[in-house]
């Protein structure tokens, strides 16, 4: 409700002579600033309470989706252990064959060896082919390095008794000459040959040849002979 110009004088004059009124006034306008700042401050808490509890739900949904990255994590960790699992099966399985296959290789080079020591001894493979047959087999007792038929001549027959021409496999490797011969069958008597060819050769070259005779059945006298001789005998069938 308006007041009008005297009522407004009035309360002037009033607020000015009577201090009593004049408290009494100031302490509902105090009042009403204090009511509207507990408006506003009630206003404002529930627009935080609205904020808080948005918080939440979001809080809740990322809390709800770290649940399930933690579940498809588990699920990916159990499907690579399984992967693991099988690739080392599989692995024990592709170890397991190449045994076998490298059994298998050996077995069957041991059973080529067989093959062409006994048809040597029985005259169905010729000399020049068994020993040609045989160069893996120096290869794999003295390891890699070039073989060549060397050709000697014995003008004192040093070796044979009686001049001529003396043929000996040699092997270089390393700077060491190696003189290599290989027989289906050795005897006393092959070892003392090459004993015999070393020293041609030392004496033509001026080098002390390493002999290495490798053999299919090797007699008991030749390990005696190879003994006294300085000969390294090499089985070529495995015991």
């Amino acid at each position: 409700m308006a007041l009008s110009s005297e009522e407004k004088r009035r309360f002037l004059r009033a607020l000015e002579e009577d201090e009593e009124f004049r408290l009494a006034v100031a302490g509902l306008l105090g009042l009403r600033e204090i009511l509207e700042e507990l408006r506003e401050l009630r206003e404002g808490q529930g627009r935080l309470e609205e904020r808080q509890m948005k918080l939440e739900e979001r809080q809740m949904k990322l809390e709800e989706r770290m649940l399930e990255l933690e579940e498809r994590m588990t699920d990916l960790e159990e499907r690579q252990t399984r992967l693991e699992e099988r690739q080392t099966e599989l692995e024990e399985r592709m170890l397991g064959l190449e045994e076998r296959q490298t059994r298998l290789e050996e077995e069957m080079r041991e059973t080529r060896r067989v093959l062409m020591v006994v048809s040597h001894r029985f005259g169905v493979l010729s000399e020049t082919g068994f020993r040609e047959g045989m160069r893996y087999v120096v290869e794999e007792a003295l390891g890699a390095g070039k073989v060549e038929r060397l050709r000697l001549r014995d003008e004192e027959g040093l070796v044979y008794g009686y001049p001529g021409e003396v043929e000996v496999d040699l092997l270089v490797r390393d700077g060491v000459h190696i003189l290599v011969e290989v027989k289906s069958r050795v005897g006393a008597g092959d070892v003392a040959e090459l004993g015999r060819v070393g020293r041609l050769y030392e004496r033509l070259r001026g080098v002390r040849p390493r002999l290495v005779l490798l053999g299919g059945f090797i007699e008991r006298g030749a390990w005696r002979a190879a003994e006294r001789l300085g000969v390294e005998l090499r089985p070529i069938l495995r015991e």
